[in-house]
C-alpha cells in the first residue's frame, strides 16, 4: 500500500506532542487505527524504529529524535503557509487577474474595477485585454469577460447584457450621402468593417432578416483592427458603421449617431461575465464578481431600449 509521507509525519510529530496515538488520531479526524497504521507504514517506509509504544505511553527512539528535530521546521512552515492561505482567502487584497475583449471594452471594464479600488485600496488589478480567447486555467484568471460565452468546460458564465449591432452614421454623412432605406442601398454607400486583431479576418456586418442573423458582406471604404479608430471614422463622418451598443449608445444619446436600418439591428449574442466555483474563490475574487454583475448586470447604460432607437432614428428622416 502506498504511504502518504506527509500525513504520517504529520500523525507521527502530533503523536509525540500530545503523548499518544489516540489524541493525535482526534486532532488529525481519524481513526487511532488509523493512526497507527500510518505510524507503521512510515517507520517500515524508513526502515528504523521512531517510538516505543505501549497502551499507555510514547516514548522516542534516539532515531525518532533526530527524525523529529530535522521535520519539525519543515512542519511549521508547512503550518505557517496554510495559514496564511486560509487568511488571504478571507482578505480583499492583493492581485486580481482580469481578462476581457480589448474591441470596446476598457471604457465599461474601467468605471468597475475604479470603484473596486478606491473601496479596497489594497487590490492590484492585473487586466489582460485581448480579443483573442486564450485558456482561462493556464492564464490563472481570476474573472473574465467575452463577448459570448467563454468555450472553456467548468467555468461558470453569467450573460451581463446583449450586445446591439447598429447599423450608424454621423449626421454629416447622412446629409452628403443619402439615407440607406434597405440593404441593398448600401453598395451605394461608404462602409466600414473590422478586422479581427487575432485572426485578421475581415468580419462581416450580422443582419437581422426576418428574424434570423445573416452574414452580410459589404465592400470596405474602410477597414481597421481597432475599433476606437472605426468608431472616430464614423463619427467623423467618412464612413458608416456597424458598431456595437458598447460604443454607440452614448453618441447615438448625444445626437453624434444616428441610426439606420434599424429593422436589422442584430443582438444575438451578449457581453458574459465567466468565472470559477464560487465556493473555493477568494474574498477579493467574489467581492469584485459581486460588484462587476451590480453594475453590468441588465444595465440601461450600454442597451438602447426601442423607444430611444427609435426616436435617434427618426431624427435622420
Amino acid at each position: 500500500m502506498p504511504i502518504n509521507e506527509l500525513r504520517a509525519i504529520d500523525t507521527f510529530a502530533k503523536a509525540v506532542t500530545l503523548g499518544s496515538i489516540r489524541r493525535a488520531a482526534i486532532a488529525l479526524g481519524v481513526s487511532p487505527q488509523a493512526a497507527s497504521q500510518s505510524l507503521a507504514q512510515l517507520e517500515q517506509h524508513l526502515g528504523v524504529r521512531l517510538l516505543h509504544r505501549t497502551t499507555r505511553s510514547l516514548a522516542l527512539t534516539d532515531e525518532g529524535q533526530r527524525f523529529l528535530e530535522a521535520t519539525q521546521p519543515a512542519l511549521a512552515a508547512l503550518e505557517r503557509a496554510l495559514s496564511l492561505a486560509r487568511e488571504s482567502k478571507d482578505e480583499i487584497a492583493g492581485p486580481l487577474r482580469i481578462v476581457g475583449p480589448r474591441s470596446s471594452f476598457a471604457s465599461i471594464l474601467m468605471p468597475v474595477i475604479d470603484e473596486f479600488c478606491r473601496l479596497y485600496p489594497d487590490i492590484q488589478p492585473d487586466v489582460q485585454l485581448d480579443d483573442g480567447i486564450g485558456n482561462w486555467v493556464l492564464d490563472r484568471v481570476d474573472v473574465g469577460f467575452r463577448i459570448g460565452t467563454s468555450p472553456e468546460e467548468g467555468v461558470i458564465a453569467r450573460r451581463l447584457f446583449p450586445i446591439q449591432l447598429i447599423i450608424c452614421a454621423a449626421p454629416s454623412y447622412l446629409a452628403r450621402f443619402g439615407i440607406p432605406k434597405t440593404v441593398d442601398d448600401l453598395v451605394s454607400h461608404r462602409c466600414s468593417v473590422f478586422r479581427h486583431p487575432a485572426t485578421g479576418q475581415i468580419l462581416p456586418w450580422y443582419l437581422n432578416v426576418d428574424g434570423e442573423v445573416v452574414h452580410h458582406h459589404v465592400t470596405p471604404t474602410l477597414s481597421s483592427n481597432d475599433t476606437e479608430l472605426e468608431m472616430q471614422a464614423v463619427l467623423d463622418g467618412q464612413v458608416m458603421g456597424q458598431i456595437s451598443n458598447m460604443s454607440a449608445a452614448g453618441p447615438i444619446r448625444g445626437g453624434q449617431l444616428v441610426p439606420v436600418l434599424l429593422q436589422h439591428m442584430s443582438e444575438h449574442i451578449g457581453l458574459h461575465i465567466y468565472y470559477g466555483n464560487r465556493t473555493a474563490q477568494p474574498k477579493r475574487v467574489r467581492a469584485f464578481i459581486d460588484l462587476a454583475l451590480e453594475r453590468l448586470l441588465n444595465t440601461p447604460d450600454y442597451v438602447l431600449s426601442e423607444k430611444e432607437l427609435d426616436q435617434a432614428g427618426g431624427t435622420a428622416g
